[in-house]
């Protein structure tokens, strides 16, 4: 056996049996002679309840999940080509896929006798599988140990904006240029200096209204990227507090359980307590015995002997 089987076996397990059975299972690898594998599988971490609901994914719907990490591949590969055709298709299929496969994992889940409250954990981890490649070798394998998320995917081609920053095409820009270059001569013969004068102020105007531009669109980037950075943290917020809580149910756990094996060792040293009294007044007892069994056996020689010359005696 490696690590991977290992971690196989264990993360098919419900989260509530894990522990004992990695406990179990390291110490009989350790007994086996593999201390350095006991060590690893000794550290591996119980799932969270989502994350061991996903885990079954790859175990019990592998077409599915394998369907769902393939249309991944595909997604990601369209995003870097830009090709938007291969993007406004996989997009849809991805919505679909990801919210039939959640599905599935909430009704296996139902069925093992717990009901999962925190589904939208279940499809962000699905989601995470379709953007990230490590993610989704992650879902693949069947032993995540928490939800995973990801900050941010946008699958369609960024607009690139116009470079005069008023919407106009470069060939519109091209002609309007080429149009007033036509009617520099006129412009200077009539007093072109006002016209230029124009000209630059209107020059100034455009560079105003593309610099406010630009910092309205870097000001919605920045806001856009502290919600989803908020969001992010939220998520984990919550992922962390119920792990926590489920760590404080399996320290409770614990705790009475040393509660009552302390009992139980108190309870096992009174009476061995007794048990060593009793034994010193046997030992005693015994040894008064052995001397007045000895004096005994001394009195009842010495009458032996007496007998015999008194029965001597009497024949003489």
């Amino acid at each position: 056996m490696d690590l991977n089987a290992a971690a196989d076996r264990l993360y098919g397990l419900p989260p509530d049996e894990f522990t004992a059975a990695r406990d179990a299972l390291a110490k009989e690898i350790k007994a086996a002679g593999d201390g350095r594998l006991a060590r690893d599988i000794g550290k591996l971490r119980r799932p969270t309840v989502v994350a061991w609901a996903v885990n079954q994914a790859s175990r019990r719907h592998p077409e599915e999940l394998g369907e769902l990490l393939d249309l991944g591949e595909r997604l990601r590969a369209a995003w870097y080509a830009q090709d938007a055709v291969a993007l406004s298709e996989l997009t849809g299929r991805r919505s679909e896929l990801t919210g039939r496969l959640s599905r599935l994992i909430a009704g296996d889940a139902e069925r093992e006798g717990r009901r999962l409250t925190a589904l939208p954990e279940v499809e962000q981890t699905l989601d995470a599988a379709i953007v990230d490649a490590d993610a989704a070798e992650r879902v693949r394998s069947g032993h995540l140990v928490t939800a995973l998320s990801y900050s941010g995917f946008a699958p369609a081609p960024t607009p690139r904006p116009s470079r005069t920053g008023t919407g106009e095409s470069p060939g519109a820009l091209r002609g309007g240029r080429a149009r007033e270059r036509d009617r520099e001569p006129e412009r200077r013969a009539a007093g072109g200096r006002a016209e230029d004068r124009r000209d630059t102020e209107r020059e100034r105007e455009r560079r105003d209204r593309e610099r406010r531009e630009r910092e309205r669109r870097e000001r919605e980037r920045r806001a856009e990227r502290l919600r989803r950075a908020a969001e992010d943290a939220g998520r984990a917020a919550a992922e962390a507090e119920r792990s926590h809580a489920e760590w404080a149910a399996e320290l409770e756990a614990a705790v009475r359980e040393r509660d009552r094996l302390a009992a139980e060792v108190a309870t096992l040293r009174d009476r061995l307590d007794a048990a060593a009294e009793r034994l010193g007044a046997a030992e005693q007892r015994l040894r008064v015995t052995e001397r007045d069994e000895a004096a005994a056996a001394k009195a009842a020689a010495g009458a032996r002997d007496e007998a015999t010359r008194a029965r001597a005696a009497l024949e003489d």
